[in-house]
């Protein structure tokens, strides 16, 4: 078994049922997996902010720092990869107000970024774990697309 570190503005993606994906640290970022559970194959992406608009250089370097980006990018790498569109299982933690205010609610609007995306390809997501002010760490286990959340000492299934 092999665990694969998914870094802020990063994505990763295993075939292996081995492998688990772990992201750490999710405050106002949103943690996204994706898992088709015929061919076992899954990607998890830790999205910084909600999208790329007025920021095209930076999304060409890094298009995972967004949401509007980085997870069609993941979708598009999974299916080339031996997934179906319509076997994607869809779940997502994170989104939180870190600083209990609203001046920027990155948090929020990542979330909202991501339902706009989601309702426009017509995907619904399965689980979520989102909002307060909680970090979270994410992980998805490729032998069976469970996905765990775990914050401040506590651990729920997604």
């Amino acid at each position: 078994m092999s665990t694969l570190t998914v870094s802020i503005s990063d994505m990763k993606f295993s075939t292996d049922p081995g492998d688990v994906l772990v992201t750490y640290s999710l405050g106002s970022c949103l943690g996204v997996t994706a898992y088709d559970p015929k061919a076992r194959i899954g990607g998890l992406i830790h999205c910084l902010l909600p999208s790329a608009v007025g920021a095209k250089e930076r999304a060409r370097k890094k298009p995972f720092m967004f949401v509007n980006t980085g997870v069609a990018m993941m979708v598009r790498i999974l299916l080339e990869n031996g997934a179906q569109k319509n076997r994607l299982v869809f779940k997502v933690a994170g989104g939180a107000n870190m600083r209990s205010n609203d001046f920027f609610s990155t948090g929020k609007r990542n979330m909202e970024a991501l339902t706009k995306l989601l309702d426009r390809n017509k995907v619904s997501l399965a689980a979520q774990a989102v909002g307060g002010t909680i970090p979270r760490t994410m992980y998805l286990y490729l032998d069976t697309g469970r996905v765990v959340v775990k914050s401040l000492g506590k651990e729920s299934e997604l």
